[in-house]
């Protein structure tokens, strides 16, 4: 009986040591902007947890950000790739600042290159940093590319880096929600 007793308090106390760190992990990887998320990536056929990785490495979630190349807003948009995006949704006079607007550019802008490279998620995520010049580019080289289809390499650190970053938190993501 003691045993069992001892095995109850142990199975309680690992459960409430688990559910304290999930907790604490929703605080690293949050789900904030759900509404926006949920509406913009069912609209545009993207994984909701793709959004919430590229926010978190764009944005941490601080829709006034700017970035010093002059990307804005929650997931980090060009003006030139807003205006572009924009017209091609039908919107007008947007607002990058928008949490809204801005939400729905970046789906749509996630849903194009995933359209484009062909459900390639890591493709898709490079271009969303590099360009889609310069994936091109690497998926025409055999030394960064061997099918022309999928990066093996890609030469920009930092772009590399982030991708590793997006494709991390989407496994967090998959996993708190």
């Amino acid at each position: 009986m003691k045993f069992l007793v001892k095995l109850l308090l142990g199975v309680i106390i690992v459960f409430t040591l688990c559910i304290g760190i999930l907790r604490l992990m929703c605080l690293f990887y949050p789900n904030n902007y759900k509404l926006q998320v949920s509406e913009y990536s069912r609209k545009y056929d993207v994984s909701t947890e793709l959004v919430y990785g590229v926010i978190r490495a764009e944005s941490r979630f601080d829709k006034d950000a700017v970035s010093e190349k002059g990307a804005i807003g929650l997931m980090q948009i060009m003006e030139s790739t807003g205006d572009w995006a924009a017209e091609s949704i039908g919107l007008t006079d947007v607002d990058l600042f928008d949490v809204d607007a801005n939400i729905e550019i970046g789906c749509f802008y996630l849903s194009y290159l995933l359209d484009k490279y062909d459900g390639n998620t890591r493709c898709a995520v490079a271009a969303y940093n590099a360009g889609q010049t310069n994936v091109d580019k690497w998926l025409a080289t055999e030394e960064y590319s061997k099918d022309g289809k999928n990066l093996d390499k890609i030469p920009f650190a930092e772009t590399e880096k982030y991708v590793e970053k997006v494709l991390e938190n989407i496994k967090k993501y998959s996993f708190l929600y």
